[in-house]
């Protein structure tokens, strides 16, 4: 049996305990080694703390743990029997808002922790509205450091209260609010005898049973493929199949399909995975499709249902994160990748640039600089075989890359 996996991205204001509470989970259900605990403890010890630092499992760059913040998107991996997990912790500092959307580009959930001493802030108003942007489909608010409030429910009601109300201005499907403590582990793994009044689930509890199988689009087929295969041997030298990862949609044997841009149709033959034939397969499994009829298929073309395929586009309308030094400006060429296909684009215009934390979008604007996130209108060399972003999170979004250096410029999601 596969193991059922959940990718959530961590964020927060600096201090409210990201990389203590990552190091709690990790703690907690047993997945470090002895000597890793002893090397923490050891560390802690020598800086004098009467507790051990679990911030010190995860800071992983010499230039974080001196400063005692994080810098980069570091991704830790667990698992506890029920499900495996991939962590990505982000950022908290607005500098490194690029890092944030990369990591959490992925995500199924998004983790926003806040100091149930300070309440929301600018920052975590921010993770939230650019988790919501990123349409990512669950979201879980932990207010951290109850232990500081004396585990005060009603201080937990007023940020619980306080952040609802602003979450109704957001796309947030599932919202979970948990009040823990993660230094010393309050409803983190197990629940806490210190807050009675709260009857919600732990967090690990949460995560191991949040449903997320049908966050996936399994009604619009789409298979991006990502290279043919035609192997050299003697028993295989008729066989050529169409690898790549399905993006949406279930496939099967026999069922009608429909290849883009060249508007060829056939049907499944069979779905392959290394070492077996499969009966069905769906996202996000990556697999190799044999075709009845032997039409031609190159990398970057689409596969998808003849009923339901996406509509070719020149004209891309999008909202981009902008991930350069370089500004973006109109008549600017660029390269963009879509899916598993690389073509060049132009950007007509830059419409507004939206302020995440108020949410006002500033039409004065005709350029985007670093760590910015605007609506952008591009022409593309080709046309994009795209769906809107909070369709399909993969055939709705894009990167751009600076053709000189292959330098990646920005993201994009197609609205």
């Amino acid at each position: 049996m596969v193991m059922d996996l959940l990718r959530f991205a961590t964020a927060g204001s600096v201090d409210d305990g990201k990389s203590t509470l990552i190091g709690r989970l990790l703690l907690d259900s047993k997945s470090i080694f002895e000597d890793q605990l002893e090397a923490v403890e050891a560390t802690s010890n020598a800086r004098g703390y009467d507790y051990t630092d679990l911030a010190l499992l995860t800071d992983g760059l010499r230039s974080e743990r001196e400063q005692g913040i994080t810098i980069d998107v570091a991704y830790r991996y667990f698992a506890t029997p029920a499900r495996k997990f991939i962590i990505a912790d982000t950022p908290g500092h607005v500098q490194y808002t690029r890092n944030m959307v990369t990591g959490a580009s992925t995500a199924d959930l998004g983790l926003v922790l806040v100091d149930a001493r300070q309440g929301l802030t600018e920052q975590s108003r921010r993770h939230a509205v650019l988790l919501s942007l990123l349409r990512v489909p669950h979201l879980v608010l932990c207010v951290n450091k109850m232990d500081l409030v004396d585990f005060s429910e009603e201080r937990f009601k007023e940020i619980q209260e306080e952040f609802t109300s602003f979450a109704t201005k957001l796309v947030i499907p599932d919202l979970t609010i948990i009040p823990i403590s993660a230094l010393q582990g309050d409803n983190v793994v197990i629940r806490s005898e210190n807050m009675d009044w709260y009857d919600g689930p732990s967090l690990l509890h949460h995560l191991e049973h949040v449903h997320v199988a049908s966050d996936r689009d399994l009604v619009d087929t789409r298979f991006p493929v990502q290279y043919v295969v035609r192997p050299k041997s003697d028993d295989y030298h008729d066989y050529r199949g169409y690898a790549g990862r399905i993006a949406g949609g279930v496939l099967k044997p026999g069922d009608e399909v429909l290849v883009l841009p060249s508007g060829m149709t056939s049907k499944i033959a069979g779905i392959d995975l290394f070492d077996r034939e499969l009966s069905e397969a769906f996202p996000p499994m990556s697999v190799t499709v044999r075709l009845e009829d032997d039409v031609d298929v190159s990398r970057g073309d689409m596969i998808c249902r003849p009923q339901n395929a996406p509509e070719p586009s020149q004209d891309i309308d999008a909202m981009v994160c902008w991930m350069s030094t370089t500004p973006l400006r109109p008549r600017q060429k660029l390269a963009i990748k879509h899916t598993t296909r690389i073509a060049r684009t132009l950007i007509k215009d830059v419409q507004y640039r939206l302020d995440v934390n108020s949410l006002h979008r500033d039409l004065e604007t005709k350029e985007l600089t670093l760590n910015e996130i605007g609506r952008v209108q591009l022409r593309t060399t080709v046309p994009l075989l795209c769906d809107p972003y909070e369709k399909n999170r993969t055939t709705g979004s894009f990167i751009l890359i600076d053709e000189a250096t292959g330098v990646t410029m920005g993201a994009g999601m197609i609205n």
